[in-house]
């Protein structure tokens, strides 16, 4: 179906009354299920083959260049700090500062993140995130004194900060059902390849020069977001209908019939748009419940499954466990990478729930493992092998993290929330995933401190817990549309 098809048959729809949707059952036929041709464009083209939109690639290319920067911005820290603290003259206190102030600057970020992305639009979000970031690295650059590194990593955790909810909402928000996972676990894809490119790059070059080549991602994704689309869901949401199914036909191709998905869009923003725009504190409605509880829930327990303290501070558990720091070191980045990239794959082949599972099995095996050695070196048993069940524990518990708990919260974040409650529900679940970061980011040296064989013990409990708290309430969102998910969640909550 051409544009102009289109936008004659939605005109005939803008002169019709849209009756309010019942919440309590879903919104669509079971014609638009997940076995529907017509909406599963991407599986038969119009010619009959596979294909992908180029529009499609390239506008989520643009995207995920932020998540790079991400990544970047958290792997910038452990490579500089011997530079910077001589440089400057920095003490331990001032340069822990410097490396924590991240995530407070990410946490002011997710506070407005949801109203900008919704007020302004997702690409200016994502826009305004990189002014951010650019103007921090240009900050650490040019520094002479510790004040001037502090405000350029906090106004670079307030860019990340905004990115972390922009990006993964927009991708999911373009994308089709049957390529969404995937789509949107490649958010997680760039932030690991930011990191370990910023710990590569960092063995060789200077701290400055380091904070230098951190611009040009930035600079990428600024400059090539004029030139693609809007969320088809936003500008729905916003009134901006015919710019909506423009949008849409550019994202799935000028060949693809788009009528059935462009209506279920208009259709679902309409009936919702009748609602009042939520607040953060409106979100703790009945109708929200399982929503929050699900998007909440699994923030928390991705954070305080131990993967920050145990990503920053590897080093330091590996010298502790009597290991090899390098070599452990390098063995993390090597099972990271392929791990992750495993983990999009499987995304919309396997489905969120069984991913999740597996990686919470594999987490909580793993942080047993480091546990386990560290009390047998404590009572200095098999002295010869603790050092190498510490390093498999932690690769077991990294390689786990990264195939599902490491992306999938946030996609299922991306896909839970109804259009009038995204940006206060996405603000809220980023602040307490912030949140949650610095907490164990600051406690996990304190804990190692008062026994390190504790702290795993417990890192392993919360992940056994997490392996129940998937199995029992976390819903199954492959090859559904954003809406059906959405309807089915209402439903839920209403029934309690």
């Amino acid at each position: 179906m051409n544009l102009s098809h289109l936008s004659r048959r939605t005109q005939n729809m803008d002169n019709k009354t849209t009756e309010p949707s019942d919440f309590t059952a879903p919104l669509l036929p079971t014609s638009y299920g997940a076995n529907d041709d017509g909406v599963d464009f991407l599986e038969k083209g119009h010619d009959g083959a596979s294909s992908v939109p180029t529009t499609l690639l390239l506008t989520t290319l643009v995207a995920v260049f932020g998540s790079y920067v991400f990544g970047s911005a958290i792997g910038y820290s452990s490579p500089t700090q011997s530079g910077i603290m001589r440089d400057l003259n920095l003490g331990v206190a001032q340069y822990s500062i410097f490396g924590s102030i991240l995530t407070i600057g990410a946490m002011i970020g997710a506070v407005v993140s949801g109203r900008i992305a919704d007020y302004a639009g997702r690409r200016v979000a994502m826009g305004f995130s990189q002014i951010f970031c650019i103007l921090g690295w240009f900050a650490i650059t040019f520094s002479k004194i510790a004040w001037w590194l502090y405000v350029g990593r906090l106004l670079i955790g307030c860019g990340i900060g905004l990115l972390s909810y922009a990006v993964p909402v927009y991708v999911a928000e373009i994308t089709p059902k049957n390529l969404r996972g995937a789509f949107t676990a490649v958010h997680q894809l760039m932030i690991c390849c930011g990191m370990s490119l910023t710990y590569l790059i960092g063995a060789y070059v200077n701290w400055r020069i380091l904070a230098l080549i951190g611009i040009i991602p930035c600079l990428v994704q600024l400059l090539s977001l004029p030139l693609i689309p809007d969320s088809p869901r936003w500008l729905a949401k916003v009134g901006r209908l015919r710019e909506s199914d423009s949008a849409l036909q550019r994202l799935r191709g000028k060949d693809a019939d788009v009528y059935q998905e462009a209506t279920e869009i208009r259709d679902y923003t309409e009936a919702f748009q009748k609602q009042t725009e939520a607040s953060i504190i409106g979100l703790f409605r009945m109708q929200y419940l399982k929503s929050l509880i699900v998007g909440v829930g699994l923030m928390i327990l991705q954070q305080f499954g131990g993967i920050n303290g145990i990503v920053f501070y590897a080093n330091s558990i590996f010298v502790s466990a009597g290991f090899s720091e390098s070599i452990g070191t390098v063995a993390m980045v090597a099972v990271k990478i392929p791990m992750t990239t495993l983990g999009v794959l499987l995304m919309d082949k396997s489905g969120r729930r069984p991913l999740l599972l597996v990686s919470a099995v594999g987490t909580c095996l793993g942080c047993f493992l480091a546990a386990l050695s560290f009390v047998l070196q404590d009572l200095d048993k098999w002295r010869g092998v603790s050092p190498i069940i510490a390093l498999v524990g932690v690769l077991v518990y990294v390689g786990s993290y990264s195939i599902g708990m490491g992306a999938i919260p946030w996609v299922i974040m991306s896909e839970i929330f109804p259009i009038n409650v995204k940006g206060s529900a996405g603000s809220l679940v980023t602040l307490v995933s912030w949140l949650c970061s610095w907490i164990i980011s600051y406690a996990f040296n304190f804990l190692m401190s008062w026994s390190s064989a504790g702290t795993f013990f417990m890192f392993s409990a919360i992940c056994g817990f997490t392996v129940l708290f998937v199995a029992k309430l976390v819903p199954e969102t492959k090859g559904r549309t954003l809406e059906e998910i959405q309807a089915s969640l209402s439903s839920y909550s209403s029934k309690r």
